[in-house]
């Protein structure tokens, strides 16, 4: 049986520290401003002029010609799928990607399509891992349509997929006829850390998104943005998906304030992060991997304690981190500072003592 997501406990403590995903950030008070100071219409039938700066500034952000303004970044990879490909197509894409752990099996239930789940350390692969994936052209095998590249690797780390991998893998695409997608729910950490523009880092991809609710602090939204035909063809997915929207404005303000006010200060989680990582790193037992954005993740087994200890043992002094891929994953955003970085090594650190 599956449930609903639980509400807190009425008896657990007010969580102070937030590291559980950068899906907790809150907007701020300005941000709040500029979404209700937004100039509105009637987003479907394309009378929202915010909706419209939104997009024809990611466009131009990501190097494409179209966008189109989504409620979320798993709605934007189902409707990139679906645009993409045909029922009975396959997809090419890490083992850990997001389209396939996360998003309730939409890629079969929806479009029809199975992925072929390639591996590689810490969620990326390789030329030749993807070279040795190509399947003969033949009518006993399924089409092979699209590539998916998730940029930051969630489960392998919060890792970048380094600009030299993603031009050798969609060239391998392009020879094989494939189309290219990047879930860039991550992009702009993996941007700003690696100081490469988007419309660089996405440059061979036919699709990309943005998602605006993790680092960049909004309460919804994500673009996707491709070739003008991609875009018309997502919009009837978008229909279907029952995602158009009415006076998005509001919610395409608090983005708009995003691009403006929360990018280039994703350096900020990204110190933070590699704080937490050495910080961990001196207490006995704990391994923990270097970060290469801002999610850290760490392991406690030979501390003498588990993952899920820990983090119920963190969680009733007002700490909330996740748990991920069998790890333990902290998340750094702008709702978390220097000292609570520093509060929460000092409570793991008495939690091990313990």
């Amino acid at each position: 049986m599956v449930h609903a997501p639980a509400r807190a406990a009425s008896g657990s403590p007010a969580v102070r520290i937030n590291l559980y995903s950068d899906t907790q950030t809150r907007p701020t008070n300005a941000m709040k401003t500029a979404m209700m100071a937004a100039e509105v219409g009637d987003e479907q039938h394309g009378d929202d002029p915010t909706v419209h700066q939104l997009c024809d500034r990611m466009a131009a952000l990501l190097g494409k010609e179209a966008a189109i303004f989504l409620p979320s970044g798993t709605m934007c990879n189902v409707v990139a799928l679906n645009t993409h490909c045909r029922s009975g197509d396959e997809v090419l894409a890490h083992e850990t990607a997001h389209i396939l752990t996360s998003e309730g099996g939409s890629h079969a239930a929806i479009a029809g399509v199975q992925i072929n789940a390639l591996r590689g350390p810490r969620g990326l692969f390789d030329a030749a891992t993807l070279r040795a994936a190509i399947r003969p052209r033949t009518r006993y095998a399924p089409p092979q349509t699209l590539l998916e590249i998730e940029q930051t690797a969630n489960i392998g780390g919060g890792t970048i997929w380094p600009r030299s991998t993603l031009d050798e893998l969609t060239a391998i695409a392009r020879n094989e006829g494939w189309a290219t997608h990047m879930d860039g729910a991550r992009l702009m950490n993996a941007c700003v850390a690696t100081n490469i523009r988007p419309a660089d880092m996405c440059a061979g991809f036919d699709s990309v998104w943005l998602d605006f609710t993790k680092g960049l602090g909004a309460p919804l939204g994500a673009v996707l943005a491709g070739s003008h035909d991609f875009i018309g063809r997502a919009w009837r997915w978008k229909q279907r998906l029952g995602g158009s929207m009415r006076q998005a404005g509001i919610c395409a303000a608090a983005c708009l304030y995003a691009l403006d006010h929360n990018v280039e200060r994703l350096a900020d989680d990204h110190v933070h992060a590699r704080a937490l990582a050495a910080g961990l790193a001196r207490l006995p037992g704990v391994d923990v991997a270097e970060p290469d954005t801002n999610l850290v993740f760490f392991d406690v087994a030979r501390a003498g304690t588990t993952a899920a200890a820990l983090q119920a043992a963190l969680r009733s002094q007002g700490i909330a981190i996740s748990l991920l891929g069998g790890r333990l994953r902290a998340c750094t955003h702008l709702d978390v500072s220097a000292s609570m970085i520093d509060e929460t090594l000092g409570a793991i650190a008495g939690i091990i003592r313990r």
